[in-house]
């Protein structure tokens, strides 16, 4: 147990330390939230808690969008660090192939089945992407990539693969239909989807609000 303490800390530093000055809303706290959002789904539907702070303290070091659009780069960060603090090679693998599969790839992306934790971790990041937490994120990342924050003559898309899905542009706005309100039907657990209940009705409360305030109404 104290060797898996000592692990964990060391993953709190690196992590730490990866995401420092980070603005687009993948920053520390988001990682932080996630373990915790994700620690609190196991105590329910169980799983391995030391592969679940893993996966979740580790799932943004490999995201395409902090690593410059190359997913494998950062997933060999991951590999590398997880090397580096003795993880066992099998556990390395599954933490890996979890966090590979772990991102919201498109609307009509097929999702490919991931381990009891990889689920947990999926759902526990999902529900940070949605509610007032996930608006907001949603337009920190919007504004740190100098996109529009809604522009009624673009129309949302439904991506059928993840490079149309990354090298999407369209503002902020779409991103709720892209994505956001798609989110609470795509859980993994019970518990992942009582969370998300009441932070997906917050999303849609706040849109009716908004185009009310856009027209002017």
């Amino acid at each position: 147990m104290e060797n898996r303490n000592n692990q964990i800390e060391l993953t709190n530093k690196f992590v730490k330390s990866f995401h420092q000055n980070e603005a687009s809303g993948h920053d520390w706290f988001h990682i932080d939230r996630v373990r915790n959002i994700a620690l609190k789904i196991a105590k329910i539907e169980g799983g391995y808690n030391f592969k679940i702070e893993l996966t979740a303290l580790l799932h943004d070091v490999a995201d395409h969008k902090l690593n410059n659009g190359d997913e494998k780069l950062g997933l060999k960060k991951v590999g590398d660090f997880l090397k580096s603090i003795n993880i066992d090679e099998s556990l390395k693998e599954s933490i890996l192939y979890d966090i590979a599969n772990l991102s919201y790839k498109g609307a009509k992306v097929v999702q490919k089945e991931l381990s009891l934790e990889g689920k947990i971790v999926q759902d526990a990041d999902r529900i940070d992407a949605i509610g007032a937490i996930g608006i907001a994120r949603t337009f920190a990342y919007g504004g740190n990539k100098n996109r529009m924050m809604y522009d009624p003559s673009c129309k949302p898309e439904m991506h059928t693969d993840f490079n149309a899905y990354k090298n999407n542009t369209t503002p902020t706005i779409n991103h709720f239909y892209e994505k956001l309100l798609l989110l609470k039907d795509r859980l993994n657990t019970n518990t992942a989807k009582e969370i998300a209940a009441e932070r997906h009705q917050y999303m849609e409360s706040f849109l009716e609000q908004f185009y009310k305030e856009w027209d002017c109404k």
